[in-house]
């Protein structure tokens, strides 16, 4: 049996992002570096993530490549597609619907359930790794009043859970959907599934 890629928990941190750059050259593929709090973590542009200490999965996911092959050129959103179907997939196998909001929000009925911060990296012009920060709110129920919509698994599920052992079952998911940047037919499905499932797509995307 192969053994899976390690997962690195802290118990605080500024940024899983960070943490992954900084250990890059120790990680294997599909390494996951988590923590408990975080106090800098990112969203798109200027945007914060809040999450309560030890309430929520915040960590960052590690693509190499090679052993996987990275998206042909241009074609980045590729690495998007990965990892939103990833965590469609696993909260959809908590029993929730979701959709992937253009083109890096996870939301359920209107709400945010997940966002997601991905950074890649290139030497002369190869790609060499990603990393993908993603937030997914899973015990949380009490959030500032200033944040848009948030809600969380135990919200809509009513069931309290394990942030240690759902943090492995998506790492599983991203496992699978990482596999289909190996070939063509995999990255069509890729495409065809985030097309299915996402929303606000601009034009000529």
């Amino acid at each position: 049996m192969l053994k899976r890629p390690r997962i690195i928990w802290l118990e605080s941190t500024k940024s899983t992002n960070d943490d992954a750059a900084r250990l890059i050259c120790e990680l294997d593929n599909l390494s996951v570096v988590a923590a408990k709090s975080q106090s800098e973590g990112r969203g798109q542009g200027d945007h914060k993530w809040h999450s309560a200490p030890g309430e929520n999965i915040l960590a960052s996911f590690v693509l190499k490549y090679p052993p996987l092959t990275p998206p042909p050129s241009g074609q980045t959103l590729l690495l998007t597609e990965v990892v939103t179907m990833a965590l469609r997939e696993y909260i959809l196998s908590r029993g929730v619907n979701s959709q992937i909001k253009w083109f890096n929000d996870i939301l359920v009925e209107g709400r945010k359930i997940c966002g997601i911060l991905i950074e890649n990296s290139f030497i002369g012009g190869a790609m060499t790794h990603t990393i993908a920060g993603i937030g997914l709110n899973i015990n949380e129920s009490d959030f500032p009043e200033d944040l848009p919509n948030p809600v969380s698994l135990k919200q809509l599920t009513g069931k309290e859970y394990d942030v240690a052992t759902e943090l492995e079952a998506l790492q599983s998911e991203m496992e699978k959907s990482a596999l289909l940047l190996q070939s063509e037919e995999g990255r069509k499905s890729l495409n065809d599934y985030f097309r299915e499932h996402c929303f606000n797509i601009p034009e000529g995307h």
